[in-house]
């Protein structure tokens, strides 16, 4: 095979793609720095449990949820045998069920609460599905709807449930940003 001029460029797109070397190195290719650029960071980015972290401690701060008299009393299902040992538990719940919104628009408290439900294990018996509790996601959800970040949904519209609004869209994506910038 002559090597020509157009077999060198197929030559120079196959070692682009094997070795992932740029087609193109002209002056403009060096003008930009190894680092990469953070651009359009959002929830589904970056690991959940680093977002959760990090939104928990951010409505911490803000102050914005106002914790219920019963929070250190509370057990978040009822087949679990204490309440939670974590002292901001409920700052993590509550991230963890915006989360959950933000990923799933038209969720409703039913739902939630297949998600955190677990396995029942009473004695020696065989372990049983049960739903976590209803009156504590459903009262995280309107403290959520207090701050604008989520919202109802109409009746007509997918049965109902919860949806994230456009202010709760930018505010955990601004936190997934400085979860990666971190």
């Amino acid at each position: 095979m002559v090597v020509g001029a157009s077999s060198f460029s197929l030559l120079s797109v196959e070692l682009s793609i094997c070795c992932k070397v740029p087609l193109l190195t002209n002056s403009k290719m060096a003008d930009y720095d190894e680092e990469e650029v953070v651009r359009g960071v959002t929830v589904r980015d970056v690991k959940p449990a680093d977002f959760i972290k990090a939104y928990a401690e951010h409505l911490k701060r803000s102050g914005k949820i106002e914790l219920p008299a019963w929070w250190d009393v509370v057990k978040t299902a009822s087949f679990k045998e204490y309440s939670p040992a974590d002292p901001d538990w409920y700052y993590i719940r509550a991230a963890s069920i915006a989360r959950k919104v933000y990923l799933r628009q038209y969720t409703g408290v039913g739902s939630l609460k297949k998600v955190y439900g677990g396995a029942a294990r009473k004695g020696v018996h065989r372990q049983h599905f049960q739903k976590a509790s209803g009156g504590l996601i459903r009262h995280i959800l309107q403290q959520l709807e207090e701050m604008k970040v989520v919202e109802k949904c109409p009746e007509g519209v997918n049965k109902g449930g919860r949806k994230i609004t456009s202010h709760g869209q930018q505010d955990l994506d601004r936190i997934a940003g400085q979860v990666v910038r971190a």
